[in-house]
C-alpha cells in the first residue's frame, strides 16, 4: 500500500507555481517538488498527482492519493475526466495534463481522498511547504503546455 500526498501552488494564478509530493510506503518516504515560471494552481495540483504516479516503480500498486484539490479529486472520483476524454476534452482546460494522467492512472489501483487544505494533516501541510518553496525557486522550469496554450489564445485574439 502506497500513500501519496500532493499539493500545488501558484502565486498570482497564473504566475510562478510549483508542486509538492510526499510518497510513503511502509518505512520508506520520498519527497518531490518542482517549480515553474508561469502556470496555474490547478495545473500544479494535477501535475503533482501525475509526477507521483509516474515515480512508482511497480505497476499494479495499491495507491491512495490524498489531495486538497476538489478539481482533481472530483474529476477522477466522480468520473468527469473519463467523460471529457470521450468528448475529446472539448472546451476543457489542462488537456495535456489530463491526457498524461490518463496514460499513468490505469497502471495502478488508485483511490483518491480529499483532505482539507491548510488544516491538521501533517503530510498535506508538508506538500504545501514544498509547493510554495518550489514556486519561489530560482531555477524555474517552463510549463510549455500552459505557455503554449496562452500564446495560442493570444494569437487568436490578435486575428
Amino acid at each position: 500500500m502506497i500513500s501519496i500526498y500532493t499539493d500545488g501552488a501558484a502565486k498570482g494564478n497564473p504566475g510562478p507555481g510549483g508542486y509538492g509530493v510526499v510518497l510513503i510506503s511502509g518505512l520508506h518516504r520520498k519527497e518531490l517538488s518542482e517549480g515553474f515560471r508561469l502556470t496555474t494552481n490547478n495545473r500544479m495540483e494535477l501535475l503533482s498527482v501525475i509526477v507521483a504516479l509516474e515515480s512508482l516503480k511497480n505497476p499494479g500498486s495499491q495507491v491512495t492519493v490524498y489531495s486538497d484539490s476538489k478539481y482533481v479529486v472530483d474529476s477522477v472520483e466522480k468520473g468527469w475526466v473519463f467523460n471529457w476524454e470521450k468528448k475529446y476534452f472539448n472546451g476543457k482546460k489542462n488537456i495535456d495534463l489530463w491526457q498524461r494522467f490518463l496514460r499513468i492512472y490505469p497502471k495502478h489501483k488508485v483511490k483518491f481522498v480529499w483532505v482539507k487544505g491548510h488544516a491538521s494533516n501533517r503530510e498535506n501541510n508538508r506538500c504545501d511547504e514544498l509547493a510554495v518553496e518550489a514556486s519561489a525557486g530560482v531555477k524555474m522550469r517552463i510549463d510549455s503546455g500552459y505557455e503554449n496554450e496562452v500564446a495560442r489564445l493570444k494569437g487568436q485574439q490578435e486575428m
